[in-house]
């Protein structure tokens, strides 16, 4: 066994490994990035053909990740392929697939479940499986680690199975893959030495920790702690709204206290492929074991009302001025899911658009990040982005301001909005036709 480990972990030391990435989206295109930069091949894999053929010819796809950066990996070493086939060739294949929920709230691992049964066929001795994608405890044992033994090779002696969560946050300009540690567990302490011997290379601190088990639950702990403490701050905002006070203004006060408090900022909703998913994995989980997890389901409970929340700031305030919702014309600001990306996955932008249009108002957008509304799995609107200038601002009976980007022009917005109804706080001082949401 010895052997195989040390030939392995030698490999990674001495950066002569093949590294295969599989799943090349907002997880798996950094993280290609970073082995590319200090020196490794590095194999990138993804179901999606047009990805491949965009990646191979130096583009990208992605906005914060510019095509030079590709176009330079390709130059250094770096190919894309549909062909899980070449999954025969790589020394570590780390796994960057979604996780959704299903329509029931129930996780959905059909990606990761593929995604195995895709390479499973190619793997080898002395090679490493990492799973990135957060999930529920018990995944990499339960589902993982019977699909990579069923050709007869052990976990732990022949090959090494490993779960180490993604920790990306993109448009902070503050971290970088290379900045943020990296949390991993290994089925046995032969693929923690592995995994860890992957990861060092490419990460500046690596945090072990007892089994894939723990790692999984501290990816979760870490989201539901987000989650539960922006729906406590979202709960306090509507409490704060109808006794007369700014929460914003509340939270930067508290925030100066320098022990025991962390800001969290209310908004119009949960967002992202994390935050408003990941919680409901444990939820799920817990009931295997006769658990309900009512802080979880409660924060999840609030968080998820808060763009009705919203549109309802909305319709009183056009009701101010003796409009209705419906036949108003509404223009929505900001449409990926935070601030400065082009990310759109569960975005409560869409969701406040969807209200909007069902009570019968004639809904529009305006985002610098996102030009034309792109094809979505559940949602869907024929639109492109609106310019923001004063006439067009002007014309619509109100805008809410949903998403905060900075490359908003947020005073020509104060200036010639009708009716501005604001879920982000950027405007503290009180206006006449500034609607705090």
């Amino acid at each position: 066994m010895s052997g195989i480990k040390q030939e392995s972990v030698a490999r990674f030391k001495n950066k002569e490994a093949l590294v295969g990435i599989v799943g090349l989206g907002y997880v798996g295109l950094p993280l290609m990035l970073r082995y590319n930069a200090i020196g490794f091949r590095v194999l990138g894999i993804d179901i999606d053909e047009s990805k491949v053929v965009k990646l191979n010819a130096g583009q990208s796809y992605i906005e914060h990740i510019p095509a030079e950066k590709i176009a330079q990996a390709r130059q250094t070493g770096f190919e894309a392929t549909a062909d899980f086939a070449r999954a025969a060739e790589c020394d570590a294949l780390i796994l960057c697939v979604p996780t959704p929920l299903n329509k029931y709230r129930e996780p959905d691992m059909s990606f990761v479940i593929n995604t195995t049964d895709a390479i499973k066929p190619y793997l080898r001795k002395g090679q490493v499986v990492s799973l990135e994608s957060t999930t529920y405890p018990g995944t990499t044992e339960e589902e993982l680690l019977p699909r990579v033994q069923e050709g007869g090779l052990r976990v732990g002696e022949d090959l090494f199975l490993v779960y180490s969560p993604e920790r990306e946050d993109p448009g902070n300009p503050n971290f970088e893959t290379r900045t943020i540690p990296k949390v991993i567990g290994g089925h046995t302490p032969a693929c923690l030495a592995v995994g860890v011997a992957l990861y060092e290379q490419a990460i500046d601190r690596v945090v072990s920790v007892s089994s894939t088990k723990a790692a999984e639950m501290t990816k979760l702990l870490e989201n539901i702690h987000r989650a539960v403490n922006i729906g406590l701050v979202n709960e306090m905002k509507i409490v704060a709204d109808r006794m007369g006070i700014d929460i914003f203004e509340v939270v930067d006060a508290a925030a100066t206290k320098p022990f025991g408090f962390t800001p969290y900022y209310p908004g119009p909703g949960l967002g992202g492929h994390c935050i408003p998913i990941d919680p409901f994995y444990l939820t799920w989980k817990a009931r295997e074991y006769g658990l309900h997890t009512r802080f979880i389901e409660l924060s999840g409970e609030v968080n998820q009302a808060m763009p009705e929340y919203v549109v309802g700031k909305l319709m009183d305030g056009l009701n101010d001025r003796g409009r209705a919702l419906k036949g108003s014309r509404v223009l929505v600001l900001g449409i990926a899911y935070k601030k400065n990306v082009d990310d759109m996955r569960e975005s409560p932008s869409v969701e406040i658009m969807e209200l909007i249009e069902a009570k019968g108002g004639v809904v529009a957008y305006s985002d610098p990040h996102v030009p034309v509304f792109p094809k979505m799995r559940e949602h869907h609107f024929e639109l492109s982005s609106e310019p923001l200038t004063a006439e067009n601002l002007a014309s619509f009976d109100a805008v809410v301001l949903a998403t905060d980007h900075d490359r908003f022009d947020y005073e020509l917005i104060r200036q010639h909005a009708r009716l501005l109804v604001d879920s982000r706080g950027k405007y503290r001082a009180p206006q006449a036709h500034i609607v705090k949401a």
